[in-house]
């Protein structure tokens, strides 16, 4: 129960740090945060103290791709910014995101049979 409180605790941190860089003049650092590596090192140290270094090494390449998706989306979020507002922007953006996901795990799928 400790671990999964601390677990929160760094989200919430997260949270938090993202909100005072979007309201500071480097606004765009905040952008950065989502980055940093705060779920994957968590979703690391499980799969690698249960499942061993082999599946850490698979997680780890599984993560490489899934950029393709995040890349996705921070594109749509860019394009669609100049042209519709900001609720539809990342409600679109979303959906593209969930849909290069779901490509990305068929894909996965398919090629590493699960």
């Amino acid at each position: 129960m400790t671990g999964l409180f601390l677990k929160s605790l760094l989200g919430a941190a997260a949270v938090l740090i993202i909100a005072l860089l979007s309201r500071s003049k480097s606004f765009y650092i905040a952008g950065l945060v989502p980055l940093f590596p705060t779920f994957a090192l968590i979703a690391h140290a499980i799969v690698g103290a249960e499942r061993g270094m082999a599946d850490l090494r698979t997680t780890a390449l599984f993560g490489l791709w899934s950029l393709i998706p995040y890349a996705v989306y921070l594109l749509a979020v860019y394009w669609l910014s100049t042209r519709l507002a900001l609720a539809p922007t990342l409600i679109s953006a979303t959906l593209a995101w969930v849909a290069a996901a779901a490509v990305l795990l068929v894909a996965w799928t398919r090629l590493h049979g699960g």
